[in-house]
């Protein structure tokens, strides 16, 4: 049998069925053609989630890769740097500078109304140290013993102190907790801290190294004897889960 003869044999059954059975035939064919309808666009949106979704994975493989770089390549010149420092104080009869950080684990809050003090799953702590706390390569706070036990103190609490250099002319303060912010204070009053600088550990204190991020000046107070500044921290420290030590 040929197509077109199908064809004619197909459109003449199509209006018996119409004649025969009228509207009822008319609606039902309409309901095939409606859920027909609503298949294709379901199998089409299907296909243009699953290649959004492609090239969404695509584009973070891209990311991954390219910040993996930039990683290797800061660890190769951190290397190179570390062989040239310890040359350079093995020659002055010095020990070598051989910073090493530790992963510590957050498992309560010390008290359930103050978030900026947890209690630390911390290896090998040494009671009568500080240490700094470090969180996504930034100051996070400090820990010290309370009752032998190690206390993440975080940089918003009082009592998280930690000396500090401020803007490119490094001018000397130390960083307290304020809340959600830091203030900076004792910078000598001739200095010019101003509205934008970076502030970053100096590592006089011995707690941090020196040069880890710690915020951007958003306001300087000039104090009776001395300037202050409230810094924006970068740590958008909530008692992370997990922390590094440096010991």
């Amino acid at each position: 049998m040929s197509n077109k003869l199908k064809f004619f044999i197909l459109i003449g059954a199509f209006v018996f069925v119409s004649l025969q059975y009228g509207s009822n035939a008319r609606y039902a064919v309409s309901q095939l053609s409606t859920k027909t309808i609503e298949v294709y666009l379901s199998i089409i949106q299907g296909i243009h989630d699953r290649i959004e979704e492609h090239f969404f994975q695509q584009e973070s493989i891209k990311k991954l890769r390219e910040k993996n770089r930039e990683l290797e390549e800061a660890a190769l010149l951190s290397v190179a740097f570390a062989s040239k420092l310890n040359n350079l104080l093995e020659a002055q009869g010095k020990s070598e500078y051989d910073p090493k950080l530790t992963l510590v684990q957050a498992i309560s809050y010390a008290n359930l109304g103050n978030h900026y003090r947890v209690w630390l799953d911390f290896d090998d702590f040494n009671t009568s140290k500080i240490y700094g706390l470090v969180y996504q390569s930034y100051t996070a706070g400090i820990v010290v013993s309370e009752h032998g036990k190690p206390l993440g103190l975080l940089q918003g609490d009082p009592k998280s102190i930690f000396s500090v250099n401020v803007g490119k002319d490094r001018i000397p303060g130390v960083a307290v907790g304020n809340g959600e912010n830091i203030q900076v204070k004792y910078m000598p009053q001739w200095t010019e801290p101003k509205v934008g600088d970076e502030v970053v550990t100096s590592g006089l204190d011995t707690i941090f190294f020196a040069g880890i991020p710690v915020g951007v000046v958003t306001q300087v107070v000039q104090e009776e004897s001395y300037q202050s500044a409230i810094v924006k921290p970068y740590a958008k420290v909530s008692a992370p889960l997990y922390m590094y030590a440096i010991k």
